[in-house]
Formats: structure tokens, sequence, C-alpha cells
């Protein structure tokens, strides 16, 4: 990431005074934090945060100038990293908007559950298609939940052998599926 770096500003000789740094440095920080983080308002925060800073430690600070441009650079910085973790919601729906589902509810809609129950009687007749021992290791691993170890204790199959006929199994009812045009 290129490092943007702050327009050359002139410092007045005899700058002693949080007030006067505030009114030689306030605008072109502002205008360096906007650059940085393309929002006015973030901007003024980051700068007023700088400044706050700054006054509280006023006293031990040297080169207030350089401090502040990298106090704001490095609180931009940090607001853009805070910025990328947040992901934003689509804009809110006007209300009674005609097919807009209530977000608060958690029901599929009809038209969805007419789908969701037509896929699921597509995957009992793709079921169907398989052999008996195929049908019952996918019943033990989906339905029960038990895991290729516990499969294997059970049928007497090796761990190797359940995975295979699994894979197998779960291969032949993609492409059943596929056929009937539920999956792509």
């Amino acid at each position: 990431m290129a490092v943007m770096q702050p327009k050359a500003v002139s410092e007045p000789p005899g700058l002693e005074t949080i007030e006067e740094l505030f009114a030689a440095l306030e605008s072109p920080l502002l205008g360096y934090a906007r650059r940085m983080t393309g929002d006015l308002e973030v901007a003024q925060d980051l700068v007023q945060d700088a400044f706050m800073k700054l006054h509280a430690q006023f006293d031990e600070v040297r080169e207030p100038r350089p401090w502040l441009y990298r106090a704001v650079h490095n609180a931009a910085l940090n607001h853009r990293r805070q910025a990328g973790k947040i992901v934003p919601l689509e804009p809110p729906a006007e209300e009674g908007a005609p097919g807009v589902p209530d977000p608060a509810d958690p029901q599929p809609l009809p038209d969805e559950k007419i789908a969701q129950q037509e896929g699921l009687g597509l995957v009992r007749l793709s079921l169907e298609t398989l052999d008996d021992r195929s049908r019952e290791l996918v019943r033990l691993k989906f339905n029960e939940g038990m895991s290729y170890k516990e499969i294997s204790a059970k049928t007497g199959l090796t761990v190797g052998n359940v995975g295979y006929l699994l894979h197998h199994a779960l291969k032949a009812i993609g492409d059943e599926l596929a056929r009937n045009g539920v999956v792509p």
C-alpha cells in the first residue's frame, strides 16, 4: 500500500501554543486525513483526536508538526483497517414494499418451501436408486451422524471401504439430481 505523503506546509516561525498550531495546521491536516480516509467527517474526528492527544502531552513533544502528521496518519490507517472489517448491509427497503421479505421472519417464502420440498423428494427418489448397502451407509452417515470409523465398526467394512462406497453413493445421487435438473 502506497503511503501518501503530506503536502509540504511551512511552519511559521514561533509557533509555541496549541492554539497557534491548531490555526496553522488544522486545514492541511484535514486535507491529508480526508485524502487517506475519503470521508470528511472521519477526517475531522481524526484531526480533532490528534490535537487532543497533543494537548495532553504538549510539553513532551519537541516537534509538534511532524508529530501531528504521524498521529493523523496512524489514526487514518487504523480507521481504514477497522472499516475493512465491517461488511455493509444492503440498504433497507422501504417499508411495505411488495416482494420484500421481513428480515425478522426466519421462515422461507412459499415458493422457497415448495422448491425445498421438491428437492427433498428428488433426493429421496435418488436414494432409492442406490443398492441396499450404499443406502444404509448414507443413512448411518447423515441420519445417525456416525463417523467412518463408527460405520466401519457397525458394518464390518474397513474405514477406507466405507469412504469409497459413500463417495460413490453420493456421486450417484448427485448425478441423478443433475439429470433431474435439481443441481447444475
